[in-house]
């Protein structure tokens, strides 16, 4: 029998992070990580090997990032855990026994069981698996029509980047508009329009009913009985937690399957802990479960779990998923923070709203000036910051940053007033117009209109 101090079961964002941060908070310990692929891809840069970077080999973590901390790595698989015994059995016949044990298992792709044809040849989903990832590359190459079915985060940045390589691409969306989920309407608008005029074809508030074909796929059937001819269908249709092993093995999970875990991201069993989209999840605000699956998410509760391993710090809890997200879709990037105006209200959240339009330098005749727009969603009574949206430039993703930590933060509107904030004519907004404070102070002006 294989011990080690500390097992880690997934080799992705969430373990190498939890591997990481335990290992610099309690040096002594020996770290292992257990993973089945010989690779790790960077999960957020897995639409862009399509495209942009043209191959796999161009987004993986190396290993040294966890070997040169003296972590060690197998390559393996966990299929079995007796949690009593604290002993892991591997697909290979070596049992492992732990003193702490990590389950950071991720997620899978959802393949709907009641949507025909998903099993045709040229029908893919998009995992975190490098090999698998490497066959859809070879096969998608050759092919010149792709339907790419749901518009998240996945399909949308799939689209665009197929849509570069030349293909004839047609996005499938059953909500109103693409990141229906995520923005409120006037801004997913926006972000339909940008990935029109890149040239995809978009077919919202259309439900797919049948993928057609004999033995590979030929045709795309939609429920109002329209056909999309096409030679390969993207299925980007969400994920589910990959729960398999550890509901095998008799860990509590949730109704939608995640694994059930404190503030401290451990489970009942106090010596074991889990972490990433595999993890039970709550709102931050309504504390309603949430399934959100973000690697900056797993990133926050892996930091959380390594820090108390050994000794809890009271502090230091996951108080839950604030949902951050950004995407690009050409030279426009869009970002939303906590709850859109659209989910407060279904919420029953009494806010405020203000928008500011400006630009990202200063002054704006500068080259390659790009336009802002800041939308805050505000407690009334309160001024408490509640979510965010933002539609500019490559500044996006560290402006909607900055409104997620002011949400987890509980920071109000007269403390965004008082802010201190540093610019520069080439990296920001100027100081006279800054958008969050801008921003900020529309919500105010409203909130005193409203109090005369």
């Amino acid at each position: 029998m294989k011990r080690t101090d500390v097992l880690i079961i997934g080799g992705s964002a969430a373990g190498i992070v939890t591997a990481l941060t335990g290992k610099f908070n309690y040096p002594e310990k020996e770290f292992l990580l257990i993973r089945k692929e010989e690779k790790v891809m960077v999960p957020c840069g897995i639409p862009y090997i399509f495209g942009s970077l043209g191959s796999s080999d161009k987004n993986v973590i190396p290993d040294t990032v966890l070997t040169s901390k003296g972590i060690k790595i197998e390559i393996d698989e966990i299929v079995s855990i007796d949690q009593s015994k604290k002993v892991c059995n591997t697909a290979k016949g070596t049992e492992i026994n732990f003193e702490k044990l990590i389950l950071a298992t991720g997620s899978i792709p959802i393949i709907p069981n009641w949507l025909k044809g998903t099993n045709l040849e040229n029908v893919f989903t998009i995992s975190k698996d490098k090999i698998h990832l490497d066959k859809v590359f070879q096969k998608i190459r050759d092919c010149k029509k792709i339907v790419v079915i749901g518009a998240g985060f996945i399909g949308v940045e799939m689209s665009d980047e197929l849509n570069k390589l030349g293909k004839e691409v047609t996005l499938v969306e059953i909500l109103p508009h693409i990141l229906g989920l995520i923005f409120d309407e006037e801004i997913a608008v926006q972000a339909e329009e940008a990935l029109k005029t890149r040239g995809v074809k978009i077919k919202s508030g259309k439900g797919v009913k049948e993928i057609i074909g004999n033995k590979k796929v030929t045709e795309v059937l939609l429920e109002n009985g329209e056909k999309i001819e096409t030679e390969a269908v993207i299925l980007a249709m969400g994920y589910r937690p990959n729960t398999g092993l550890a509901q095998k093995s008799g860990f509590k999970v949730s109704e939608g399957k995640y694994i059930k875990v404190d503030g401290y991201m451990r489970t009942e069993n106090s010596d074991i802990f889990v972490v990433g989209d595999c993890a039970e999840k709550k709102d931050f605000i309504t504390r309603k479960p949430s399934a959100v699956m973000l690697a900056s998410t797993a990133c926050a509760e892996a930091r959380i779990a390594g820090m108390n391993l050994y000794k809890l710090r009271s502090v230091k809890i996951f108080e839950g998923t604030i949902a951050i997200f950004s995407t690009a879709i050409g030279e426009t990037a869009f970002g939303a923070a906590g709850l859109t105006e659209s989910m407060a209200k279904k919420e029953g959240c009494d806010v405020v709203t203000g928008t500011f339009d400006g630009i990202d330098k200063h002054p704006g005749t500068l080259a390659h000036t790009h336009k802002q727009m800041v939308k805050l969603i505000v407690a009334r009574d309160s001024g408490i910051i509640l979510g965010g949206e933002v539609i500019g430039s490559k500044s996006t993703g560290e402006l909607i940053n900055i409104i997620g930590l002011a949400i987890q933060n509980k920071m109000t509107v007269s403390s965004i007033l008082t802010a201190q904030i540093g610019t520069h004519p080439l990296l920001t907004a100027p100081p006279t117009a800054y958008p969050i404070i801008k921003c900020a102070e529309d919500v105010a002006k409203k909130i005193k209109s409203a109090q005369k």
